[in-house]
């Protein structure tokens, strides 16, 4: 505990955080760049991290047969052992030692490269210490701190593990280089700058072009990562959406049918001469019971609907409408073909309402995306339910097509999942497009 000439008592964290935010900018700065350096190249950095085989998905390997594509994915490995062994062949051609000098003084650098594979920042660091040895065994005294073997492996050396790590590693690595190198230039005074200079500089070159690929592969990486978060969510907004239209029709219809019960239910005890009374109270508990239905059904429901929304004056559409729907798209320059197979039969209204809509969206669908091809409706009534298939040829003419992103496909699909149907849609082998429904309607189902 500490007091202050106040009297305040202060605790030791107090006085710690005091001092932290009394330090200068400057100090802060450079403790966060020790840091950086910590984390960066000295924290982990015996860490065993194998080289991953590169991805074969790319525009121009994923062309390549299946055996050369599989071969494609070890292309990285291959290039850094081809670097360690065009290392070795210099370095036992530029020294004119013989016999285990050649072997030591060509084989570091390889085997430094090499470990670029399994520990890229330890292959860094040893890089750095392998330099004086490697000079003094090639006699190169004039061209300290970097030999011809040694330079060109701290540059390979550099550049792969700049494109394992992350771009502030390659400005650490960059940076303890360039100290190196004026220790050893200036406070050591061996050497020249330009000997220096022909290994900063290339490597500066290499950082920074492996540093743009990985920015840029990282802010795609990303963008593409957003674009599918975007396009999930879409679809599910689209889903609901579709969900409330739906929800909206279908109280429209329901609403209908239970007005009529709770009407029919009051009027009938006056139909019936002289009604027992428990006749009459069970009319009176239909109608009741209808009306509490009705008015649950208006406030659940209700929420679904928008501020604007207004309930439609006209009934809602039937497949007895079909036609009118037929006509006003022919209208629009599409050549329809309706067909009409099975004995017709009134159908409930919501399985009729659906089918209508998935229609109607199908035939918006071929304006939209094939302009000048025809279309054909088939609609098959058949014992176990109800069939729609609606196919349409490729696209002609000049228009051209308008993208679409799927909206309309998933409403058709909500509506048969609803009536536990089952649908498909896809392309079709000249270009165009079908897409086929069954609703299934139970024989109870048909004579409500």
């Amino acid at each position: 505990m500490v007091t202050t000439a106040s009297g305040t008592p202060r605790t030791v964290a107090d006085v710690t955080e005091t001092r932290e935010t009394s330090r200068a900018p400057e100090f802060r700065l450079a403790q966060g760049a020790l840091g950086g350096l910590r984390q960066d190249l000295i924290h982990n950095a015996f860490d065993y991290r194998p080289l991953p085989p590169m991805a074969v998905e790319g525009p121009v390997t994923r062309r390549l047969p299946g055996r050369i594509r599989e071969m494609a994915r070890w292309t990285p490995h291959a290039i850094v052992v081809g670097f360690a062994f065009f290392l070795f062949a210099v370095g036992t051609t530029v020294t004119s030692g013989q016999g285990l000098f050649v072997v030591v003084y060509a084989g570091l650098p390889a085997l430094v490269v090499l470990l670029t594979l399994v520990r890229p920042v330890l292959a860094f660091w040893a890089s750095l210490a392998i330099t004086p040895f490697v000079t003094v065994l090639g006699s190169f005294g004039d061209g300290w701190p970097w030999g011809p073997t040694s330079g060109t492996a701290h540059v390979v050396v550099l550049t792969v593990v700049a494109a394992r790590t992350r771009p502030r590693t390659a400005a650490w690595m960059w940076a303890v280089s360039a100290v190196y190198a004026f220790l050893a230039t200036g406070l050591l005074a061996r050497g020249t700058g330009p000997e220096a200079f022909a290994v900063l500089f290339p490597s500066a070159l290499a950082l920074l072009v492996v540093t743009v690929f990985q920015v840029r592969r990282q802010a795609t990486q990303e963008v593409t990562a957003q674009l599918t978060v975007t396009a999930v969510e879409r679809s599910k907004r689209t889903l609901l959406e579709e969900r409330t239209t739906i929800a909206r029709e279908l109280h429209d219809v329901v609403a209908h049918h239970m007005s009529v019960v709770a009407i029919q239910a009051e009027a009938a005890p006056y139909r019936v001469e002289n009604p027992p009374p428990e006749l009459e109270q069970a009319f009176v508990t239909i109608r009741e019971n209808a009306v509490a239905a009705l008015t649950e059904l208006r406030r659940v429901l209700g929420v679904v609907r928008a501020e604007d929304y207004e309930a439609p004056d006209a009934p809602q559409p039937t497949l007895a409408d079909l036609d009118g729907l037929v006509g006003n798209v022919r209208e629009a320059g599409l050549d329809v073909e309706k067909t009409v197979t099975g004995a017709v039969r009134e159908l409930p209204q919501g399985v009729e309402l659906s089918a209508y809509r998935i229609i109607q969206e199908a035939l918006s669908n071929v304006l939209r995306h094939a302009p000048g091809a025809g279309a054909k409706v088939e609609v098959s009534y058949v014992l176990g339910g109800l069939g729609l298939r609606i196919v349409n040829g490729p696209a002609r003419g000049l228009v051209k097509p308008s993208p679409g992103a799927g909206h309309g496909l998933t409403g058709m699909r909500e509506r048969v999942t609803m009536l536990n149907g089952e649908m498909t849609a896809e392309p079709t082998e000249d270009g165009g497009f079908e897409v086929t429904a069954f609703v299934p309607v139970t024989r109870e189902e048909a004579d409500q």
